[in-house]
């Protein structure tokens, strides 16, 4: 923005000028990214979401969506133009009710034009039409939409929501969700949250799906196909709903002896976490190819082949783990991921130990011992892994070993109250890895810069000696391998997203 001087002669033609309202004349476009440096061209800047609303339509058979997403936002500042995350085809654009101009660019950008520049703090209206084949689309080479006999899913992350609906794709601009979806009679559309309402007419069915808590746009999900779905409350009193896709075959019962164990996990969890922070709970599983898990917020997708060797409560244990550590606190930057991936491991070892499978310390020591120290492993620094090491084994298990050396350094009444006091603290927000390390020194009393700097951020084994000093592999000889090992390692491509 230049600023020009006018000189006396010119101040009448200035002061057409000043005719002008400030904002507007200051207004700019706003970012194409909100500022992530391990994705930078993820979310977008100018705005905050603070609710989707989404109608859709559904067919299957040819899968074809169809919608009408209306969004809520607030400006962060003067704006001749934003930008949204979405790849299908947009029909109309309308900003504040009246029709917006608008564009292509990038991979994955919609960039809008409204008829009149939006002042900082601004309440604002987004509408926008749109339709497509969301399996026909491609952004950076891969698709978030998974195709399946009967319909298809949107579930992945770091992003999933340019498939079906159009937003800012970050976790730092969390949001309330209805999604409305209509498809034929006889399939189900399941989403994040309480089924508000079902109605039928012509042929086709709606349902009406509402998560009343903040949630991140990777974790709002869409799966549409034919479905037996179970319900019922956990002892707590949340409502559970599972969905699992009719054509499981061999796997349809090892998951569902995974999955019904939902409500007595979350109470477990809530233990350790504290309430359990949403109104709704469950899992489904499509029948997709993939061989990852996600924590969809309330509701988890589940792929096939985590069940493909028999039941496996440790996934389970992982995803709903994720319900407060990513979801209810959610990352500040991607960078951040061992708030989220480190948590859920280690709630994996709390399991061991109630099943009686092995201690969260002998899994502790069994990692380090059988992990030698030329092992890449220990080149990738959990704490800030780098995009291409953002789902590493690494980050599980070096992440998890991070809070076994915490938990022997405080004492377990500390680490305890701050596995708890955290997530209240940051509680439908974000939070950073160096916002917990200094939570952790608040509950603590104590200086543990040098603690995580070995665990989470220094490129190598810590020494013997470290480790025996935070109580980690104390033994000269190799520790046995832990009842659970099998089970936990089976669940090791959780996050596995093949791009």
């Amino acid at each position: 923005m230049h600023r020009r001087f006018f000189a006396p002669g010119v101040l009448a033609a200035a002061s057409v000028l000043l005719a002008i309202p400030a904002s507007a004349a200051s207004s700019a476009p706003g970012a194409s990214g909100i500022g992530d440096p391990y994705y930078p061209a993820y979310g977008n800047g100018g705005y905050d979401v603070s609710h989707y609303d989404l109608r859709l339509k559904y067919q299957p058979a040819t899968d074809r969506l169809e919608g009408t997403a209306t969004l809520l936002a607030r400006t962060t500042e003067d704006l001749s133009r934003f930008n949204l995350d979405f790849l299908l085809d947009v029909g109309e654009v309308q900003v504040n009710g009246a029709k917006a101009s608008f564009a292509t660019s990038g991979e994955h950008e919609l960039e809008i034009t409204p008829k009149k520049a939006l002042a900082k703090g601004s309440h604002v209206t987004i509408v926008i039409r749109y339709s497509g084949v969301p399996s026909g689309e491609k952004a950076y080479g891969f698709t978030s939409w998974h195709r399946t006999a009967d319909g298809g899913v949107a579930a992945n992350e770091p992003e999933a929501a340019w498939w079906w609906f159009p937003s800012n794709d970050h976790p730092l601009d969390k949001a309330t969700y209805d999604v409305s979806v209509q498809v034929p009679d006889g399939t189900q559309a399941i989403s994040n949250g309480t089924l508000q309402s079902t109605t039928s007419r012509l042929g086709w069915t709606r349902y009406n799906w509402r998560s009343n808590k903040p949630q991140a746009t990777y974790l709002a999900t869409l799966a549409v196909g034919k479905f037996d779905i179970t319900t019922g409350r956990s002892e707590s009193g949340i409502p559970v709903v599972n969905a699992y896709s009719k054509d499981l075959g061999d796997n349809d019962g090892a998951a569902r002896a995974s999955i019904e164990r939902t409500g007595e996990i979350a109470d477990w969890l809530a233990e350790y976490f504290g309430p359990y922070p949403f109104n709704a709970l469950g899992g489904y599983v499509p029948n997709t190819n993939t061989g990852y898990a996600l924590e969809t917020q309330t509701r988890p997708f589940y792929s096939p082949r985590q069940f493909a060797a028999g039941s496996n409560t440790q996934v389970v244990v992982h995803e709903l783990a994720h319900q407060w550590y990513g979801d209810l606190v959610s990352v500040s930057g991607w960078k951040d991921i061992w708030i989220n991936e480190g948590f859920a491991r280690y709630a994996q070892w709390l399991w061991s130990e109630h099943e009686g499978e092995g201690t969260a310390q002998e899994i502790a020591d069994y990692v380090y011992a059988t992990r030698a120290a030329d092992d890449p492993f220990w080149t990738v620094r959990p704490g800030d892994p780098g995009p291409d090491n953002q789902f590493h084994i690494a980050v599980y298990d070096r992440g998890a070993l991070a809070l076994q050396a915490l938990r022997n350094e405080i004492g377990d009444e500390d680490f305890f109250a701050i596995l708890k006091g955290w997530t209240q603290k940051y509680a439908y927000g974000n939070a950073s890895v160096g916002d917990f390390r200094a939570y952790a020194e608040q509950v603590s009393g104590q200086s543990l810069g040098s603690l995580f700097d070995t665990w989470l951020f220094e490129p190598s084994k810590p020494v013997a000696a470290t480790a025996r000093s935070a109580s980690i592999s104390r033994e000269s000889v190799a520790p046995a391998q832990p009842k659970s090992w099998r089970k936990i390692a089976a669940t090791n491509d959780v996050h596995d997203h093949g791009h």
